[in-house]
């Protein structure tokens, strides 16, 4: 896990950057910044969980890299600190129940068996997602009340592709609420 060398105090950070932001004019910022939805699953060995993040991103092709960051409020964090690999699955529109699925809390998120399975190698898998990919997961950093996690895409599956230059149905969070990209919203 890669960790500062020094803790920096929030008093020396200001003092040196100057007065951050607070956490709602943090939030305020980003809630007009839309984010493609995915839902991440893993297995560390004492069941499967699952959460929906908008904070998936490619980094590299070559080497095949993502990172997506995990709060450490989600009942997931604790699983996803020690699990080796995930699977991350790239939704669209016609996945908005898996999507909700992911963010409500104090629910089982694999109760309806016929929803996923699992890999041969183990991780839980949604069915008829547009798009999922198994990943060996590289490096954590802690990053405020969140790890940050690198990721090394090893498989994937599309069921839904989206040619270049066409809409799909892709699905965002953009200020509290879910959207569907089309032809519409298309400049």
């Amino acid at each position: 896990m890669s960790q500062s060398s020094a803790a920096v105090t929030p008093e020396a950070r200001e003092r040196s950057f100057g007065a951050s932001l607070s956490p709602e004019e943090f939030k305020a910022v980003f809630r007009g910044h839309p984010g493609g939805v995915a839902v991440i699953t893993a297995d560390a060995g004492d069941g499967p969980v699952a959460l929906t993040a908008t904070s998936v991103s490619s980094v590299s092709a070559e080497p095949p890299l993502l990172i997506f960051s995990v709060s450490s409020q989600s009942s997931a964090s604790a699983v996803l600190a020690r699990a080796e690999t995930v699977v991350v699955h790239l939704l669209d529109a016609h996945d908005i129940d898996i999507a909700r699925l992911g963010a409500t809390s104090g629910v089982d998120r694999f109760a309806e068996t016929h929803r996923w399975s699992r890999l041969v190698t183990g991780e839980p898998v949604y069915h008829d997602v547009r798009a999922w990919v198994r990943c060996a997961v590289i490096d954590r950093m802690d990053a405020g009340g969140s790890t940050v996690v690198a990721a090394h895409a090893l498989q994937s599956q599309v069921s839904r592709d989206v040619a270049g230059g066409e809409h799909g149905d892709a699905l965002v969070y953009h200020n509290r609420t879910w959207h569907r990209l089309g032809t519409h919203s298309a400049l």
